[in-house]
């Protein structure tokens, strides 16, 4: 009785061996092939954050305390806007003097006139009576002496006339002095007010009432809403097919479910050389109302289109280098293990295979059985192995 058991349990142990021998090695085994997918986009993939190419700091280009801010975080302003002014008591006083500078210089202008005018009246004057005297002179009707009385009289009157001038010229500069001193002090009274370069955006409100501000001193950041694009940081190894206008999908953190549209602006000749990522900026179509600077952004820039493509996941490729891999197919029912050229990767992790694919192979792509995977079974793929493509049924 013993023996009959054992004989039984020999037999039993046998027969589970057997059937784990063709259930794991030599039944047909289920696999899931690839399939070729048409207008296929390939893209490069990138991690940055939403900046504005137009972005700046200003400030007053003078000292002084800050009386009266007109801008807040957040406002959108027009350039020229006034943003914030200094107290200006102490310039304005200074302007005002200026401008009587410039009123002084323009009556003693009208005083210098006047003595030309009256110069020129006596010099007229004493020409007109040397002249009589020189010619009664001459018939000695009028003495040597009174002739030449005259003529001193005349020259002393040319000297006047040509003070006077002078006089005049020296009027005139300090008028132009004076005004250049107006010109130059409104000027300095402008600068206690702070305006709006560009149409811009308020990012940040740097000061408040009552600063005591240091010329330069930023009170202001702003950017230019029109110029907010996303600065994007793209691996070196995958950076070198990017080109500027190349199209882009972009996904804000704060609306990880959205995907707005976007091109290549610019390609930074500079890379980091430290995490060696190349900096390229990719602009949007149309700028979300919401972008938030600083904020993280994923970028998805498309490459290349392929019109037509097989597809291999890439844990389904063995041995990949130089353009190169091994995977399985199925040929005429039966599993073969071949080498195949690789064109691109994909983000999702497929490969497209460009060539060593007989016409009567299709390629496996996953092994679609109750112990599943190719790293988990790898002793049941076989050259050889009769193969049943998933969706057929077993004839």
């Amino acid at each position: 009785m013993k023996r009959f058991f054992a004989l039984v349990l020999v037999l039993a142990v046998a027969a589970g061996a057997g059937f784990g021998v063709w259930f794991l090695y030599i039944r047909p085994i289920r696999v899931d092939i690839a399939h070729s997918e048409r207008n296929v986009p390939v893209q490069v993939f990138g991690l940055g954050t939403v900046e504005a190419r137009v972005a700046s700091q200003v400030g007053f280009k003078i000292a002084g305390v800050l009386v009266d801010l007109q801008a807040d975080v957040g406002d959108h302003v027009a350039k020229g806007a006034v943003l914030a002014r200094l107290d200006n008591h102490e310039q304005q006083a200074v302007v005002a003097r200026a401008k009587a500078a410039v009123e002084q210089a323009q009556a003693n202008l009208q005083k210098a006139t006047a003595s030309v005018d009256k110069a020129n009246a006596n010099y007229a004057n004493a020409k007109n009576i040397n002249e009589r005297r020189q010619k009664l002179a001459q018939t000695n009707i009028a003495s040597v002496e009174q002739a030449e009385s005259a003529k001193a009289a005349r020259d002393a009157a040319m000297a006047d006339l040509n003070l006077a001038n002078s006089d005049m010229l020296v009027a005139m500069a300090a008028i132009s002095d004076a005004k250049a001193q107006e010109q130059q002090q409104t000027v300095i009274l402008d600068f206690h007010t702070l305006t709006a370069p560009y149409d811009a955006m308020v990012a940040g409100r740097l000061k408040e009432l009552g600063s005591a501000l240091n010329a330069g001193q930023p009170v202001f950041s702003l950017v230019d809403p029109k110029t907010i694009w996303v600065l994007a940081f793209i691996d070196e190894s995958k950076a070198g097919d990017i080109k500027v206008g190349e199209p882009a999908e972009i996904v804000l953190r704060s609306h990880p479910n959205q995907r707005l549209k976007g091109k290549v602006a610019r390609i930074e000749p500079e890379s980091d050389r430290v995490n060696e990522e190349r900096r390229v900026e990719v602009a949007f179509d149309k700028i979300p109302d919401n972008a938030s600077l600083g904020e993280q952004a994923e970028v998805y820039i498309t490459t290349a289109r392929l019109p037509q493509a097989l597809l291999v996941p890439e844990a389904a490729i063995s041995g990949i280098g130089n353009g190169r891999g091994t995977v399985w197919m199925v040929e005429d029912k039966k599993l073969q293990q071949r080498e195949v050229t690789l064109g691109h990767r994909l983000l999702d992790g497929r490969y497209e295979v460009t060539g060593g694919v007989p016409d009567n192979a299709v390629v496996v792509s996953r092994v679609d059985d109750i112990a599943k995977g190719f790293a988990q079974m790898p002793s049941g793929l076989r050259v050889g192995r009769e193969a049943i493509i998933s969706g057929e049924r077993r004839r």
